[in-house]
């Protein structure tokens, strides 16, 4: 009989282009999404797109200068943040 131990999966690096998300995983793994998924990171600055800590020992990625957060599992599962709807005056 063999023992499957579950490890949720971890960032240790993020970089964010032009056009896509990019996480290095701790298991080895690369990924990525497209920037459209984050409405914050794709109207930030390149400055403020290279401004990020990890959060949860890894299990997510923080930007502070945006108050960005994105978990490793929403890029995993395919999870995009919405836009907020503003209200016509």
């Amino acid at each position: 009989m063999s023992t499957v131990l579950k490890v949720d999966p971890r960032v240790t690096s993020i970089h964010v282009s032009d056009d896509s998300i990019m996480a290095d995983l701790a298991d080895g793994r690369s990924i990525s999404v497209p920037l459209a998924w984050s409405w914050r990171l794709s109207d930030a600055t390149p400055e403020q797109r290279a401004n990020w800590r990890l959060i949860g020992s890894g299990e997510g990625v923080h930007w502070p200068d945006i108050d960005e957060d994105i978990s490793v599992r929403g890029m995993l599962d395919g999870i995009p943040a919405v836009r907020p709807r503003t209200q016509a005056s």
